[in-house]
């Protein structure tokens, strides 16, 4: 009973985000951040950073893909389809319905200026959410300069070749941080000036 409480909260999770939600997958995050980690308290903040970076890594859609993942982490394969159904199934009737009913106002000038007004609102939405995942993204100077050149990078290169390049970028800042006698944890780079204290602490098992 308890494995199916979960999957039927994983469902209900994402059956309730999924149709309030506009503006596809990136306009999701702060729902299902606030969802997932501050109501539910199933992931950290730093879990959902990796989630959506993940999801953003593979093909298919974002939305999909983070639900897909998340359900994976708490409920195994069964919590994944959970929550892919969930997260899938509001979407598909309403675009069904919006499918036939379109051609009746697609004119309809209120109509128009409705869906101004939302592609605005998606606009800050997707703000908001990059603002929220670069707080725990963004750890060091190296983390913000290549978040900067990823930004600059997107206007001229395929967005999967600047999650490639920031993977290996990522992957060679912190091999030089290493050799450099830095102590690295998964949330933060700690400098060598702090090396000792770190060491102090953790053999101390605080």
């Amino acid at each position: 009973m308890s494995e199916w409480k979960v999957l039927f909260q994983l469902f209900w999770t994402f059956f309730k985000i999924s149709p309030i939600t506009f503006g596809g997958g990136f306009a999701m995050m702060p729902l299902i951040e606030k969802e997932v980690v501050e109501k539910r308290k199933w992931l950290k903040s730093e879990d959902i950073t990796d989630v959506f970076a993940l999801s953003q890594s593979v093909p298919g859609a974002v939305a999909i893909n983070s639900a897909t993942f998340i359900g994976q982490r708490i409920g195994g394969v069964k919590g994944a389809i959970a929550a892919m159904i969930g997260v899938a199934l509001p979407t598909f009737l309403i675009v069904l319905v919006l499918g036939v009913l379109y051609v009746f106002v697609q004119d309809n000038p209120k109509v128009e200026a409705a869906f101004i007004s939302i592609r605005v609102s998606i606009v800050a939405i997707i703000t908001y959410a990059a603002i929220k995942i670069a707080k725990t993204a963004i750890i060091d100077k190296s983390t913000f300069i290549i978040m900067i050149v990823g930004i600059l990078s997107l206007f001229f290169i395929h967005p999967v070749v600047v999650i490639v390049a920031g993977a290996l970028s990522g992957m060679i800042t912190i091999f030089i941080k290493m050799k450099l006698g830095y102590k690295i944890e998964k949330d933060r780079i700690i400098e060598k000036t702090d090396v000792n204290e770190f060491e102090y602490y953790m053999g101390a098992g605080i």
